[in-house]
């Protein structure tokens, strides 16, 4: 009998989601919040698994981010000179393991082009190489703002059929680079290059940019105090994804943040079980201290 009963809690809790669905049907939910709480709750009643969850939810970070939110910054970008021969730049090629490199005249202010590293390949084992100047086999480079949207600049990537860019300021001083695989990782997760050595692949703290560093959830707490010189406490948990999680309360989701003493964790990625990667914004004292070490 208690199956007919309206009131019971299975049924309020069916009236609830389907509630919810019409409102999306019917051009509801009114805000991104209200939104994400409709994915997140199809996630909790297994309508959709973790991996939909966080590329739905990608998707929404990619129509509210601008390019200078994920762009590679000018200090990281690897750079050839116009004036270098193909034999030249080889080394810098071999070592970068890049696709595509922006070519510069004097500084990374004048850009003359971008280089990709395919169309070397009809040089390959000849003596043109050390003789056919770089600015023979460069192609224009696409140029955008610091400001543009990132959902716009893929829609402009997939039908221009281009994977990079050059980001400019304001005055038009060249401000770093932005790539397709840039914006799709806010969608599917870091990409790995499949030549990517396996020290790199170990590695639990990355660069990406003065203030911003991609780190690995099961890191040593001790050892991103060291790194970074801070004194966060291992007393209650070991790992720098256990003290996020701590000071959540719960197991937080892709793509939600939390400031904890100055810094500020965003998850990139997690499982239903705990958080995998991090995206850790340092306090800009801290920022200017590393780059003075280093």
């Amino acid at each position: 009998m208690s199956d007919d009963n309206p009131h019971s809690s299975n049924g309020s809790a069916k009236k609830g989601w389907i509630d919810k669905i019409v409102q999306l049907v019917q051009g509801e939910p009114k805000s991104k919040e209200e939104l994400v709480e409709v994915i997140q709750d199809a996630n909790q009643r297994e309508l959709i698994d973790q991996n939909t969850r966080e590329m739905i939810e990608g998707v929404l970070d990619v129509s509210s981010q601008r390019v200078r939110d994920i762009m590679i910054p000018r200090s990281q970008m690897v750079t050839l000179d116009v004036s270098h021969t193909i034999a030249e730049i080889l080394p810098t090629l071999t070592k970068a393991r890049h696709s595509r490199f922006p070519v510069i005249n004097e500084d990374k202010d004048h850009i003359e082009g971008v280089l990709l590293a395919k169309d070397l390949l009809k040089f390959a084992f000849t003596e043109e190489a050390s003789t056919t100047p770089l600015s023979e086999v460069i192609r224009p480079a696409v140029v955008v703002p610091e400001s543009k949207r990132i959902d716009k600049l893929l829609k402009e990537f997939r039908s221009e059929r281009y994977h990079m860019a050059i980001v400019v300021d304001e005055f038009g001083g060249v401000s770093g680079l932005v790539t397709i695989e840039d914006i799709l990782e806010i969608i599917v997760g870091d990409i790995e290059d499949e030549f990517a050595n396996e020290e790199a692949l170990q590695d639990d703290i990355r660069r990406i940019n003065d203030k911003t560093f991609a780190v690995n959830a099961l890191t040593d707490i001790d050892d991103f105090n060291q790194y970074f010189g801070c004194e966060f406490s291992d007393e209650e948990v070991d790992t720098i994804g256990g003290m996020v999680t701590h000071a959540f309360g719960h197991l937080p989701g892709r793509g939600e943040s939390i400031d904890i003493e100055g810094y500020r964790f965003k998850v990139r990625t997690a499982d239903r079980r705990r958080l995998v990667q991090l995206q850790v914004s340092i306090p800009e004292d801290k920022a200017l201290q590393l780059s003075i070490q280093e």
